[in-house]
C-alpha cells in the first residue's frame, strides 16, 4: 500500500520521517492524533496513524492566521535535536 493513499496508516517511523523529529515525539504525536480521532468516536490503532489526518493537522496551508495559531497546534514538547532515534 502507497503511504499517501487517503486513509493509509503509518507508523512511528514515516512519522519521524515527515515531521522531522525524534521516534519519542513521534510516538506522542500519534497519541495525540489518535485521542483526537477517538474524542470523534473513531477508531485508532496504537502505534499508528491515519496518514491524511497527520497531514491535516501538521502541513494545513489553508487556516487563516496559520503563523499565530501554529503555537496552539504544537503540544508543546522539545523534539530532542531532530531525528534522534529515527
Amino acid at each position: 500500500m502507497n503511504t499517501d493513499e487517503k486513509g493509509s496508516m503509518i507508523g512511528v517511523d514515516e512519522v519521524c520521517k515527515r515531521l522531522k523529529v525524534s521516534r519519542s515525539y513521534a510516538y506522542r504525536v500519534i497519541r495525540r492524533l489518535n485521542n483526537d480521532l477517538k474524542e470523534r468516536g473513531l477508531l485508532t490503532i496504537p502505534g499508528k496513524v491515519n496518514s491524511a489526518y497527520l497531514e491535516e493537522r501538521y502541513f494545513a496551508t489553508e487556516l487563516p492566521g496559520l503563523a499565530q495559531n501554529n503555537a496552539e497546534m504544537h503540544d508543546g514538547g522539545d523534539n530532542g535535536g531532530g531525528l534522534q532515534g529515527c
